[in-house]
C-alpha cells in the first residue's frame, strides 16, 4: 500500500470541500506549521475523535552503531509523538475488518 503525500492529502480535501487546491494548500500548510510551532512551544494539541500530538523527553544513552558497534552518545532530545484516539482506533480497525471479509 502506497503512502499519502501531502500533495494527495491536498487533492482529497480539495475534491471533498469545492475549494481550489491552491486555497487547501495553504490551509494545510498553515495546519501543519501551527502543530508544529505549538509542539515547539511545548504545547500539546488535542483533537478529539482523532488523537494528541505531544512531545516527550528522552535522557541521554548510550548506543551502537550497527554497522561497526562502536559506542555511540545520544544525548538527551524531545521528539513529537501521537497519541491516537479510542474512536480512530475502532474506525481504522473497523474498516480493516471490513476489507478482511469482502
Amino acid at each position: 500500500m502506497p503512502n499519502t503525500t501531502k500533495h494527495d492529502l491536498i487533492a482529497s480535501v480539495a475534491k471533498s470541500t469545492g475549494l481550489t487546491q491552491a486555497d487547501t494548500k495553504i490551509v494545510v500548510e498553515e495546519l501543519l506549521e501551527t502543530v508544529s510551532t505549538f509542539l515547539e512551544s511545548g504545547k500539546n494539541i488535542e483533537i478529539r475523535g482523532f488523537g494528541t500530538f505531544y512531545t516527550k523527553e528522552r535522557k541521554p544513552r548510550p548506543a551502537r552503531n550497527p554497522k561497526t558497534g562502536e559506542v555511540v552518545p545520544l544525548l538527551r532530545r524531545v521528539v513529537p509523538l501521537f497519541k491516537y484516539s479510542s474512536d480512530l482506533k475502532s474506525k481504522i480497525s473497523d474498516t480493516l475488518q471490513q476489507k478482511k471479509t469482502n
